[in-house]
């Protein structure tokens, strides 16, 4: 299913970044035919997810997107604080 690909893809990429991979959850939301995966991170890793203006985050986004529109699904990425 696209929905649990997508939800390993984002959390193998957070955990790679962040300090404390622990911590990271990812959470997919299915509304209509678009799929919102909410990531949360500790509070001290954040800046390591979004990167110098916003850069990592969006090149998160780029790959998930890319990987949701090769399985047919919208995907959107929401990094929760």
């Amino acid at each position: 299913m696209a929905n649990t690909n997508l939800t390993e893809l984002l959390t193998y990429i957070a955990k790679s970044l962040v300090d404390n991979p622990d911590e990271v959850s990812v959470v997919g939301v299915l509304e209509g035919d678009t799929l919102t995966l909410q990531l949360r991170v500790a509070s001290g890793d954040m800046g390591r997810v979004i990167g110098k203006q916003g850069r990592i985050a969006k090149e998160i986004r780029t790959i998930v997107k890319a990987v949701g529109s090769r399985q047919n699904q919208r995907v959107l990425v929401d990094i929760l604080d």
